[in-house]
């Protein structure tokens, strides 16, 4: 009896086996370019910590690459400094709360509004949608933002870096279309028919079933804000200790770059050498590589969902 192997032609074999190598060809020419996509977020980092590492004369002399580069082998005097800088470690302090109150605020804005924008009882829905999108396009610009916080009495206060952006239009259009394409609407009207508040659904119902989504927004907002200088640097200018880790980095890089003429020959001020600066690069952005495994299964299930329109 001859087995089904046997009866395939020679013509579709032929085929088939082309078809396997096209596809292995395939698979391999996407992992290359994900691979070489992939260095290029990988190397720079690796870069910075082996610098970071390394005695500040190779760093000056741009000898060192991937691998550290020191006279004893390993060079942890910069992260002794960091962490021994009072200073630092008080901005390090600042961002973290700045950050957690910032994603908590954000969160629970995003969240409520996202719920009210799909309840088809709100009159006026679509104008508020409508008005929401179109900040997203149109801004008032640095300096007006700047008299609003001076006539608000923000300056120099640690919320003027927590209000002002802790609402973001993308976020809340995201979660809005999640909650309107993933929670099914029958679930709402039989709960609403139990008796249940909005208050109830949201938090029993809507919540539970949207985690995906929820670590991603949270995800954007903290990254978002551990990151930002920019704000601190035009409105925190007294108050020196409320500035934030990424704005004592910019002045530390700003005084490192800073040259003076001598003799005719332009020479850098070595005041903060650039091992200090590679140390605290890698010292603000390890926090938030560690945070991102936690919520790594959630990010593409939830962008991906977010994005569909419902």
């Amino acid at each position: 009896m001859k087995t089904a192997e046997t009866v395939i032609p020679a013509d579709n074999k032929r085929a088939w086996t082309k078809n396997r190598v096209a596809n292995l060809i395939g698979d391999a020419l996407c992992m290359l370019v994900v691979g070489v996509a992939s260095l290029t977020c990988v190397l720079p980092f690796i870069h910075i910590l082996a610098k970071s590492l390394s005695d500040n004369a190779f760093v000056v002399a741009n000898k060192v690459v991937l691998l550290p580069k020191s006279t004893s082998g390993v060079n942890l005097e910069a992260y002794n400094k960091v962490f021994h800088d009072a200073s630092i470690m008080h901005s390090l302090w600042i961002t973290t709360l700045i950050t957690v109150a910032f994603t908590a605020i954000g969160m629970f804005l995003t969240v409520s509004a996202a719920y009210a924008l799909t309840r088809d009882e709100l009159h006026g829905r679509k104008l508020m949608t409508f008005l929401i999108m179109f900040t997203m396009y149109f801004a008032a610009g640095t300096i007006p933002d700047y008299l609003l916080m001076n006539q608000l009495h923000l300056l120099d206060t640690v919320w003027c870096l927590i209000l002002p952006l802790c609402f973001a239009p993308n976020n809340l259009l995201i979660m809005k279309n999640n909650f309107k394409g993933s929670i099914p609407e029958s679930l709402i009207e039989s709960a609403r028919l139990d008796g249940a508040s909005h208050f109830t659904i949201l938090g029993r119902i809507v919540i539970p079933l949207s985690k995906p989504i929820l670590a991603t927004i949270a995800l954007f907002y903290a990254v978002g804000r551990w990151n930002a200088y920019a704000d601190a640097l035009y409105y925190i200018k007294q108050r020196t200790d409320l500035r934030p880790l990424q704005l004592k980095l910019y002045y530390l890089i700003v005084a490192a770059s800073e040259s003076f003429q001598t003799e005719g020959v332009t020479t850098v001020a070595m005041t903060n050498p650039e091992v200090l600066k590679a140390a605290c690069i890698i010292f603000a952005a390890v926090p938030i590589i560690c945070v991102y495994p936690f919520v790594q299964k959630y990010f593409v299930q939830g962008t991906m969902v977010g994005a569909v329109k419902g």
